[in-house]
């Protein structure tokens, strides 16, 4: 239909005439009510906003000289922060003359890795990044 047929009919109805697909050939237009449209699409947008969940990165930090009890109450907390499906960071802080240990102090991470193997998997192995080593852990699926 033409144009001023289509606008006439919207006048009618007391309602606006609404491109949906300008780029077609012949270009499609809808009769409806623009404000109720624009409110319908406002709706649909922030109800998918509700439903998709934004994962944390939780920092637990460490350092080579960590005893057992305090690597344990670390490990419980990164279960934690697991169970509610955040991604974990864990950093080995290293602090003057720790540097020059850095690469025998590994097996820190890898135990932390390893005590956490039956709800969590090793999402980036350990990497050196100036005086702190850091790895991350994410929730096994």
């Amino acid at each position: 239909m033409g144009i001023k047929e289509a606008l006439a009919l919207a006048d009618e109805a007391g309602v606006d005439l609404v491109k949906i697909a300008p780029t077609a050939k012949p270009p499609v237009c809808k009769i409806i009510d623009y404000g109720k449209y624009r409110y319908e699409q406002a709706r649909k947008e922030k109800d998918a906003k509700k439903k998709q969940k934004t994962v944390e990165i939780k920092e637990i930090r460490l350092s080579p000289n960590i005893d057992t009890n305090d690597l344990n109450t670390k490990i419980n907390a990164a279960k934690k922060f697991l169970s509610k499906g955040d991604r974990v960071k864990i950093t080995l802080r290293f602090r003057g003359r720790e540097m020059a240990h850095m690469n025998t102090s590994k097996h820190i991470l890898d135990d932390f890795a390893e005590s956490l193997s039956d709800v969590a998997v090793v999402e980036k192995a350990p990497k050196v990044e100036g005086r702190s080593m850091t790895m991350f852990l994410t929730e096994k699926k």
